[in-house]
């Protein structure tokens, strides 16, 4: 057979002229010879009628198409180089009415391909290509939603287990497999073929297969679609194997000719051999995957029937609310019965029960937890306890949480300690799974090449040194930078590269749970978490209407649940975290707010948190769930902040707001601070439906499916405003706004979880604050480093007490008001150490010295002098430097014990057999102290001013600065923390967090001119000049100079 094109009447006309020997899959009854032209559309045509063409033309047109069994897209990955959507167009571009997605043990990529296969009037057919490494073992195509399940099943098996692929396929029931082409003739089952690539065609005359013609199918790979994708390829099998592009072996790539072609092309390629084209097209007919994306696939018939799960939900939200609200007000009852009709109606129930089971779960564990999200918003939700967040009295956007229009279930954001949230995880896998079969993965995401990482990358593939690299990555982008050879190559295929996804990685917090084995769905792998990993992300997932929860951990709650836990064990006091409406009363809290004094509380701890709520003198409880939205960079971005607090503290600005916007927005004072707020103006100032405004939330939000209905949602927006009358200026202005912070803001229910938390925190900060104190430090983590609230501590009148041998245990404990380090904080005192030494002191009492220590510790010289340079034996009322020389004596009569991190190098000292005297020696100076302080924790415990060189420079105290006011000042501070930002020029500016010789706070503010003349340098003290000014109340140095000053040296 052979087809030829030519120009007939201005119009392409196609002419095949077919050999006797032709047959179609499955009819050994050869084809008429002869020839036959016909239009280029009807050769085209995706259904061609038997009762209008001749049986000769219906069968031909079998093979008239050139068929593609074997298509990878960029999710194979370090293999594939075009998107699913490249590769439609490409398929698309060559008139191609079917194409088979086969990615390399991955099925990331299946329901993009459908969708966008569907969009372009291309019947999709889906598949996996199964390999051991680059070796191809076989491929299978899924006939339908069974054929599906039974692959990702198998692949699924393969890499949980971390298995290798055998040469035979197991006996799959609705799946095709095709085999690459064996030497020899193999046992075939019915569904199984064998795949020719055109390069094997004269290979295929001589074969013992070329006379089993109905099991041959032509296998053309198709991954590139140029030579720079090709170039692409070969980058990332250099990437993926670590090697040079130079050494890459030929057998561990794809092959040039691995793309898409013509139908000229192909047919012209397989020339004697169109049964392989014929049978390949009738394969791909009878796969047949139907998939209806609207249906929600999540589990369903928690208890057995929806009316059961119905009622059960139901009963359990006026039992609530019962508990919520003790009178039960006819608006509290309405609410709740509107809610519950709407979650009936848009198929909610079980994600609700599910998530109510999660949260009692935890509640019986005692876990603490906090319900925020979009689901924050819902009174059915305050009501199961999922949240803490009551929307009656917050005034919760209804519209926000749940509406007709809403497609996706409102979201719960479930936080747990990071302590408890593997155990959560593990609930849900247990219950939620039935039996072997998986109903429950997690979430996937992928982890893509960017800007410097491909850099780095294609210059280890290149071979050029690290500092090469790096000074690429500096100047790549400046303008008049004339890169070399390997330079403009590595520019060059890094653009081509961008975006491209490297590998599977875990979503931060999502959890799949599917009413049919997860398997219909995707593939798993198993990653060191020990869970089932799906192998689609989260738009992907709730594309095929799969939507996840979110299970997150925070050190937060961590902080509250460590802390009362130590209350009780150093006070005897048990406390109730749950009395929210005492905590918002609080005289204490109400003080801390105002004056931001929150280090250590949630939330409200950073500068930037500290600096808003002192500006707005913020004691109310809706004054914070403002501040924790508005702190946001969308708002702040927008110079809505600034505009926020000038109406926060001014009544007459106020009426500034356009009427509209302030009736909408009452209590933000006409301004945007709340994601809802973003429906409520779309809908009511801009008189967008509340499915559009929906539209436009999500879009700004980046979460939009439809760029085309994100901007059809845009361009109504400016029409109706116009419509509507309102003025095209501040109809600009307001889509600025939303535009400008959509992404960032927060729920309003979700910033009242946030502040519940924070109050939970600030009450336990103000009524027992080194009990809270040592939660923070003994849950590492906050938004400063561990030093800042040992500080804390101390200046809350803590005792603070290095790790010391018979008082510490492996995290920081308290005893009255004396605060022992953990030995958790010693640098390179490794944990198998600590153990030993715990263990023993427990079964045997304490040490009573360094001599019997090391009797009863098998412990290395290094380890040993770690200790001893922390003041670990200070109770044996030696001097450090005493206990140093002992310590050498003491090891150096039996063999030292090697250990795994070498702080020292010492060598053993012989005295034959007299025991030598070891000298009395004078304690270390502070200044030494310190700096085995911070060797070895990382941080001091004493005044790191006493490390400044120059003691005569002084400056004045940060409790000096208000009287300072106008004037240029100059004060040491230690560095906190630094914030680096861009001005709207783009140019880097920083704000500065410094504590002063007295432990109190300076804030700092450095413009561009100042940060490019006087940097940064690292953690240490600094001399501060500038100009003091204030703002609403707060008080900063806008810097004109800064130098770090300079350290005691012992040399010196």
């Amino acid at each position: 057979m052979d087809i030829s094109e030519e120009k007939q009447d201005n119009k392409n006309k196609i002419t095949i002229n077919c050999g006797s020997g032709d047959t179609a899959l499955g009819d050994p009854q050869a084809l008429t010879a002869g020839t036959i032209s016909l239009p280029q559309e009807t050769y085209f045509a995706t259904h061609i009628s038997r009762s209008v063409f001749p049986l000769f033309v219906f069968r031909t047109s079998y093979f008239l198409l050139p068929m593609f069994l074997n298509c990878h897209s960029h999710f194979s990955f370090k293999y594939g180089t075009m998107s699913v959507e490249a590769l439609i167009a490409e398929a698309k571009g060559k008139k191609l009415d079917a194409l088979a997605l086969t990615d390399i043990n991955c099925t990331a990529g299946i329901f993009p391909f459908i969708r966008a296969a569907q969009k372009s009037g291309i019947h999709p057919v889906i598949g996996i290509d199964f390999r051991n490494g680059i070796q191809q073992q076989y491929i299978g195509l899924a006939r339908n939603q069974e054929g599906l399940y039974e692959l990702n099943r198998h692949l699924s098996d393969h890499l949980v287990y971390k298995r290798e692929f055998t040469s035979k396929a197991p006996a799959f029931e609705n799946s095709f497999v095709i085999y690459p082409l064996p030497e020899k003739l193999i046992p075939l089952r019915e569904n199984e073929f064998i795949g020719v690539h055109p390069g094997q065609l004269n290979r295929l005359i001589s074969s013992p297969w070329f006379r089993k013609k109905e099991k041959l199918v032509l296998l053309q790979p198709a991954t590139f679609s140029s030579k720079v994708q090709f170039s692409a390829h070969r980058l990332l099998r250099s990437i993926d194997l670590n090697t040079l592009l130079s050494k890459l072996p030929k057998e561990a790539q794809g092959d040039a000719t691995d793309q898409f072609y013509t139908y000229a092309d192909l047919v012209s390629r397989c020339e004697s051999h169109s049964y392989l084209l014929v049978n390949a097209q009738k394969l791909l007919e009878q796969c047949q995957f139907s998939f209806y994306f609207q249906a929600v696939k999540n589990r369903r018939d928690i208890l057995g029937s929806d009316w059961e799960d119905f009622d059960f939900l139901r009963q359990e939200a006026f039992k609530g609310a019962l508990r919520r609200y003790p009178a039960l007000q006819p608006e509290v009852s309405t609410r709740i019965e509107k809610e519950l009709e709407l979650i009936q109606q848009k198929g909610f129930v079980s994600y609700f029960l599910i998530n109510y089971d999660i949260i009692t779960f935890a509640q019986h564990r005692n876990f603490y937890h906090v319900g925020r999200g979009s689901g924050a918003n819902s009174i059915v939700a305050y009501c199961l306890g999922i949240t803490d967040v009551d929307p009656i009295e917050l005034d919760l956007y209804f519209e926000r949480f749940i509406n007709l229009y809403r497609e996706n279930p409102p979201d719960f954001d479930i936080d747990f300690s990071w302590t408890d949230r593997d155990e959560v995880t593990d609930y849900i896998f247990q219950k939620y799974n039935r039996g072997k079969v998986e109903h429950v993965a997690l979430l996937g995401s992928y982890s893509t090449f960017q800007y410097n990482s491909v850099f780095r990358e294609l210059g280890k593939v290149f071979g050029l040194p690290k500092s090469d690299i790096e000074s690429l990555i500096h100047f790549a982008n400046k303008e008049g930078y004339e890169p070399d050879q390997f330079g403009k190559l590595i520019i060059k295929y890094s653009q081509v590269m961008h975006d491209m996804p490297s590998h599977l990685t875990i979503h931060a917090c999502g959890i799949l749970i599917s009413h049919k084995p997860i398997h219909y769905y995707t593939a798993t792998d198993m990653p060191p978490k020990g869970f089932p990993l799906a192998h689609i992300d989260m738009h992907i997932a709730e594309d095929i209407g799969l939507h996840k929860f979110d299970i997150l951990s925070q050190r937060g709650l961590g902080h509250i649940k460590s802390a009362i836990e130590t209350i009780y064990q150093n006070q005897g006091v048990k406390v109730d975290i749950r009395e929210v409406d005492k905590f918002k009363k609080d005289p204490k809290i109400k003080k801390m707010l105002r004056t931001g004094h929150t280090i250590g509380a949630f939330y409200v701890e950073s500068p930037a948190m500290r600096m808003l709520l002192s500006k707005m003198k913020a004691d109310e409880y809706l004054e914070l769930v403002a501040a924790s939205s508005i702190i946001r960079p969308g708002v702040a971005r927008s110079g809505m902040m600034r505009e926020y607090i000038l109406r926060h503290v001014d009544e007459e600005r106020r009426k500034m707001a356009h009427p509209v916007l302030a009736d909408v927005m009452p209590e933000t004072y006409g301004i945007m601070v709340y994601q809802e707020d973003v429906i409520k103006v779309a809908h009511y100032f801009a008189g967008l439906s509340l499915g559009e405004a929906d539209v436009l939330r999500r879009g700004m939000s980046g979460k939009s499916r439809s760029k085309d209905e994100f901007q059809r949602i845009r361009e109504k927006f400016f029409s109706n405003c116009k419509e509507m009358g309102r003025e095209d200026k501040v109809a600009a202005e307001v889509w600025y706004q939303i535009e400008s912070f959509a992404g960032y803001s927060f729920a309003k229910g979700h910033s009242a979880s946030f502040a519940v938390e924070s109050y939970q925190s600030l009450y336990l900060k103000a009524h027992f604050p080194l009990e809270f104190m040592v939660g923070v430090v003994n849950n590492f983590g906050g938004f400063y480093h561990t030093e800042f609230y040992i500080h804390e501590l101390r200046m809350n009148g803590a005792d603070i007490q290095a790790p010391h041998i018979n008082e510490s245990d492996y995290l920081t404990r308290i005893t009255g008001k004396t605060v022992y380090l953990g030995l958790i904080h010693i640098k390179f005192l490794e944990k198998a150490t600590v153990e030993k030494l715990l263990v023993e002191r427990l079964e045997n009492g304490p040490f009573l010295g360094l001599a019997g220590f090391v009797a009863r510790v098998a412990i290395s010289l290094e380890q040993l002098l770690i200790l001893i340079r922390i003041t670990c034996f200070r109770f044996t009322g030696k001097a450090k430097q005493e206990l140093l020389w002992e310590a050498h004596f003491i090891l150096n009569k039996r063999k030292a014990i090697p250990a795994m991190n070498e702080l020292f190098r010492s060598g053993g000292l012989s005295f034959g057999n007299r025991q030598p005297e070891i000298p009395v020696l004078e304690a270390v100076d502070i200044r030494q102290e310190i700096l085995d302080q911070i060797d070895i924790l990382e941080f001091p415990l004493d005044s790191p001013f006493h490390l400044v060189k120059d003691q005569r420079t002084q400056g004045i105290k940060a409790r000096d600065l208000e009287s300072h006011l106008g004037k240029t000042v100059m004060i040491l501070g230690y560095l906190v923390t630094v914030k680096y930002t861009r001005t709207v020029k783009g140019e880097v500016m920083n704000f500065g967090t410094f504590l002063d010789r007295e432990g109190d706070w300076i804030d700092t503010v450095h413009f561009p001119p100042v940060v490019k003349k006087h940097p940064f340098k690292g953690r240490a003290i600094y001399r501060i000049e500038g100009k003091v000014t204030e703002e609403f109340g707060f008080y900063s140095i806008e810097v004109n100079l800064l130098e770090r000053m300079a350290y005691w040296n012992a040399a010196d």
